[in-house]
């Protein structure tokens, strides 16, 4: 048997103190959340309940209406430690009704993204939101309509949008110890030297294999390429590296969720260290307030904040010069972060957006490089892990 380092100790004690969370987290999805097993002719019957409703409101001489619950509403949000931000089954509700003049558009557009929906499940054809777009531009006017409606299709129908059929486009990049088969039987045998496109069907990988001690989440494709470069998958311990390039996206957050279901190892996240990094990372972690009827699919509670934090400014003495001064939006986001209900679960979290609020300064991981241009990969990284720096 291999002899363990320190960091491998250290990573495998922080693995012990979490088995609670782990078994908490891996716990049977809430009778609220969307069921990913059904049947195509469930499907569809959802669908066709629906409708008759609306039929039924014709037959009667009444304005059909479609009932929607709110999405963006905090309202609506419960915050809980091994699930995240979740939707509370018994929230408050929105009217599209087909007999108004601001919102007769929508209800015809809803009933049109049913219909295609219909079909492609009816058919099993598969298709990207982009592909729905272009079907009809004029009619949807622009992407974000699509995006909107179909999100509050498979809210209000309790239904994934990979089971009405509806495929997200991947833009995260993975790396390191870790192969799997996908879907269509491909084999995807990822390394320390090559990136791999996150699949655009999480839920169909299979045979995931790994000897990684850890997952680390990285924020910017720039700083993901960087560790590639400086080859940090196996300098240090067998790892798997991955990014969603910003602002993850669904197929990004549900592979780090299943790689955190299938290999139970400690799960960092590498931000830089300003509101928008810091939002970044609570995705990952404790969801969206527009995606939490989902949460039980996309949220890993259990990650941990690495770094960059804004004690590091003052902790590695980071040169002031390569600090950046919070602009009038990031104090208003942070104001916003600090208002959020997991940052009083996060005492640590707390503390470090107070230094932040004080100190009025922001960085970047780059900034790590005024002290060389591989410190990152072999100071900063090594260190944290090996002697417990992160929060």
């Amino acid at each position: 048997m291999a002899c363990l380092t320190e960091t491998d100790w250290s990573l495998f004690t922080l693995l012990d103190q979490h088995q609670l969370a782990l078994r908490e987290t891996s716990a049977k999805p809430h009778a609220a959340s969307l069921s990913c097993e059904m049947s195509s002719s469930e499907v569809l019957r959802a669908i066709e309940n629906v409708i008759e409703d609306v039929i039924m409101s014709l037959s009667r001489n009444k304005a059909p209406i479609l009932i929607l619950r709110n999405r963006s509403d905090w309202g609506n949000i419960q915050f809980k430690d091994a699930v995240g931000l979740q939707m509370v089954p018994n929230c408050t509700t929105r009217k599209i009704r087909s007999d108004c003049p601001k919102s007769a558009t929508k209800f015809a557009l809803f009933l049109k993204m049913l219909s295609i929906i219909y079909k492609m499940v009816q058919t099993n054809v598969y298709a990207t939101k982009r592909d729905i777009f272009y079907t009809d531009t004029v009619c949807f006017g622009n992407q974000r309509v699509v995006d909107n409606i179909i999100n509050d299709i498979s809210c209000m129908l309790k239904i994934p949008r990979r089971t009405l059929h509806i495929l997200s486009t991947s833009k995260g990049c993975i790396a390191g110890n870790l192969s799997y088969i996908e879907e269509d039987g491909t084999k995807v045998n990822c390394t320390c030297s090559t990136t791999a496109p996150v699949p655009s069907n999480v839920e169909g990988i299979r045979n995931l294999i790994t000897d990684a001690k850890f997952i680390l989440i990285i924020e910017k494709d720039a700083t993901f390429q960087r560790l590639l470069d400086d080859n940090f998958c196996t300098k240090m311990s067998p790892s798997i590296i991955i990014t969603g390039k910003g602002v993850p996206d669904i197929n990004t957050r549900l592979l780090v969720r299943k790689l955190w279901d299938t290999c139970r190892i400690p799960t960092f996240a590498l931000m830089d260290a300003d509101p928008h990094g810091i939002e970044i990372m609570s995705i990952y972690k404790y969801g969206s307030v527009s995606m939490s009827f989902e949460a039980h699919r996309l949220t890993v509670p259990a990650i941990r904040w690495l770094g960059l934090l804004p004690s590091d400014f003052y902790r590695l003495n980071i040169p002031k010069c390569v600090l950046i001064p919070l602009t009038k939006q990031d104090q208003t986001k942070l104001a916003s972060l600090q208002a959020r209900p997991y940052i009083a679960r996060q005492p640590a979290w707390k503390k470090e957006l107070e230094i932040m609020e004080t100190s009025k300064m922001k960085a970047e991981i780059q900034a790590l490089t005024s002290f060389s241009t591989d410190y990152l990969s072999r100071v900063y990284l090594p260190n944290k892990l090996q002697f417990g720096g992160w929060i």
